[in-house]
């Protein structure tokens, strides 16, 4: 359930990003350092997108459960990316969190998050 729970979550930011001029380029990248979810560019700029998923805020806020070890792992990934692509060019992290109310998503799109 939680499996299908984040996966839903993702397609739902990719479509979200998607509308709001994002191009996504990558879904899931993964490494031996870690994953990132999704890679996007908008006006020449790469973003590494970190989506998190909750139904309820019982556990904490999807904002709330990104830890410095998953920014320290994004931060790897990243880097193994951007030397995979040649890509020199500027980035950022941005979080997603999606809410899941009554049957719908709910966005919290933050910018330049860490």
């Amino acid at each position: 359930m939680r499996r299908e729970t984040g996966r839903w979550g993702e397609e739902e930011a990719a479509r979200y990003l998607e509308r709001k001029g994002y191009r996504v380029l990558e879904r899931n990248y993964l490494t031996r350092q870690g994953e990132i979810d999704l890679v996007c560019e908008k006006n020449g700029l790469l973003v590494f997108v970190e989506v998190r998923t909750r139904s309820s805020d019982r556990f904490g806020s999807p904002e709330e459960s990104v830890t410095a070890g998953k920014i320290s792992r994004l931060r790897r990934t990243a880097l193994h990316y951007l030397q995979a692509h040649g890509a020199l060019r500027g980035f950022r992290f941005d979080v997603v969190a999606v809410r899941l109310t009554d049957g719908r998503p709910t966005f919290n799109h933050i910018e330049g998050a860490f």
